[in-house]
C-alpha cells in the first residue's frame, strides 16, 4: 500500500528523491505506434451511486500538520479536503449484484480538477477499519492520501469487496476481474457524485497503488480501456510493485528453497482462487499436515517459511509442471502483466523485492513492449525492498502523474 512512513524522511532526502525519479532514466519503449484498436463494448448508462454521508472537512493546517515531521511535505498542501463515504453498486465474482463502498477525497477548489483512483494494499479482516471509507486516523487514506488530494485531485479510493459496506463477503483477495470491477464503479460512482454536488472535475483519470494495490491499478487500467475508453479513459497509472505474473510467481514460490516470508498471503490468494473458480479441492490438496487441518481452521493463522514444508508434494508438482489444468487456468486467467496499454504507464518496483519479486515488472514490461506499447517505462528501485521501496515509489508515482 502507499506508505505514510516517507512522512519520517529527512525533508533533503525527500528533495533529492523528487529531483531523482523526475530525472532518472526510464526504460521506455521505442517500438512503433500500435496498431488502431476495435471500438470499445456498450457501457451501460445506470447510476451506480446509491448514497454518500460527509465523513470530515480538513484544513489545509491540519492536513499540514498530519505530516509536520516532514516540512516539504507539509508545504505540498494546497486547499483544504473534504472527506465523504459512498455506497454504490458493484458485482460480485460470482455475478451477484452487490452494494460496496469507498472514500472520496474533495478539494475545496474553484478550478476543474482531476480524478485519481487509488486502490490499497492488502489488509487482512482485522485490518478492516483501516480501509478507505473509515477514514480512521493515522490510515493511508487519512494522511498520505489526503495530502495528495490537496495537492488538487479528487481522489477516489474503493474499498474493495470484503470491506466497509460489503465486509460480509470473501474479500477476493488478488482477484483481477474483481478487483478492477469494484475500483472501476467506485470510480464510476465518484464522477456521479461529483456531477450532483456541482464539484467540477475534468476528464483525467489517473490510477495509483502498491502492492495488492498495484495489482489492482494494473487489473483497473486495462478494464478501463478495454470497456470504458471514452466514458473513463486513462491519462496515465503509476502501478508499484504488483503480482502481475501469477503464473510464474507460483512456479517460484513452489520452487523456492529458500525462506519466503509471504506464505500466509499466498495461502489466501489459493482460497480465493479455489473458490471464484470452483476447484473446490480439499485443503490436504494444497497443504500437509499439521496446516491442512489448521488452516481449514483458521485461514489466517500462521504457517512456516518454507514452502516444501507447507505445501502437498503433489499440489507441488503439479504447479511445477502444469499438470493440473483448472488450476493453470485460474492462474492464468489472473496474469494481467501481457496486454498493450494505450495510455502512459510507469511500472516501480524494489529490485531486491523479496515479498513480490521484480521479475513480475519486468515481464510486464518485456510483454508490453513486444507487444507496441509506446507509453510504459520501467522504473526499478535499485536495492529496494518491498517496504523500503514504498516511500520512493510514493514520490515517483507522483512526479510521474504530474508530468500529465
Amino acid at each position: 500500500m502507499l506508505s505514510s512512513t516517507f512522512l519520517a524522511v529527512p525533508k533533503f532526502r525527500i528533495i533529492w528523491l523528487f529531483v531523482a525519479l523526475l530525472g532518472a532514466p526510464a526504460c521506455n519503449s521505442t517500438t512503433p505506434e500500435p496498431a488502431p484498436v476495435a471500438p470499445e463494448a456498450p457501457v451501460a448508462t445506470e447510476t451506480v451511486l446509491t448514497g454518500s454521508t460527509l465523513l470530515a472537512e480538513v484544513s489545509a493546517a491540519d492536513l499540514a500538520g498530519r505530516v509536520q515531521g516532514v516540512p516539504l511535505a507539509g508545504s505540498l498542501v494546497r486547499y483544504p479536503i473534504k472527506a465523504y463515504r459512498l455506497t454504490y453498486r458493484t458485482r460480485t465474482p460470482e455475478g451477484t449484484e452487490t452494494t460496496a463502498s469507498g472514500a472520496v477525497l474533495v478539494p475545496v477548489a474553484t478550478t476543474a480538477l482531476p480524478v485519481l483512483s487509488y486502490q490499497h494494499g492488502t489488509l487482512t479482516p482485522s485490518s478492516e477499519t483501516q480501509a478507505p471509507s473509515y477514514y480512521a486516523t493515522g490510515s493511508d487514506v487519512w494522511s498520505v492520501v489526503s495530502v495528495l488530494a490537496s495537492t488538487g485531485y479528487v481522489v477516489s479510493a474503493p474499498d474493495y469487496l470484503g470491506y466497509g459496506a460489503s465486509k460480509a463477503l470473501p474479500h477476493p483477495y488478488e482477484h483481477a476481474a474483481s478487483l478492477a470491477s469494484a475500483s472501476a464503479d467506485m470510480l464510476r460512482a465518484t464522477r456521479e457524485f461529483c456531477e450532483r454536488e456541482k464539484i467540477t472535475v475534468n476528464q483525467k483519470n489517473f490510477l495509483l497503488g502498491y502492492s495488492e494495490g498495484g495489482y489492482a491499478t494494473m487489473a483497473l487500467h486495462k478494464l478501463l480501456e478495454e470497456k470504458y475508453a471514452t466514458a473513463l479513459p486513462v491519462t496515465a497509472s503509476a502501478p508499484g510493485a504488483g503480482a502481475y505474473h501469477k503464473s510464474a510467481f507460483a512456479r517460484y514460490i513452489l520452487g523456492a528453497t529458500q525462506p519466503l516470508s509471504f506464505l500466509s498471503s499466498y495461502v489466501w490468494v489459493l482460497r480465493t482462487y479455489d473458490r471464484i473458480y470452483a476447484l473446490n479441492r480439499p485443503f490436504s490438496f494444497y497443504y500437509q499436515a499439521p496446516y491442512a487441518v489448521q488452516l481449514q481452521a483458521d485461514p489466517f493463522s500462521s504457517v512456516p517459511s518454507q514452502q516444501a514444508q507447507l505445501f502437498a508434494p503433489a499440489f507441488r508438482e503439479a504447479v511445477l509442471n502444469n499438470s493440473d489444468a483448472p488450476l493453470a487456468a485460474a492462474l492464468a486467467n489472473n496474469d494481467i502483466y501481457d496486454w498493450k496499454p494505450r495510455a502512459p504507464l510507469a511500472l516501480f518496483h524494489g529490485t531486491a523485492d523479496d515479498y513480490v519479486p521484480f521479475f513480475n515488472s519486468q515481464d510486464a514490461y518485456d510483454a508490453m513492449q513486444k507487444r507496441g506499447a509506446t507509453q510504459v517505462q520501467l522504473r526499478p528501485i535499485p536495492g529496494g525492498n518491498h517496504y523500503t521501496s514504498a516511500v520512493t515509489y510514493t514520490l515517483g508515482a507522483y512526479a510521474f502523474i504530474s508530468q500529465y
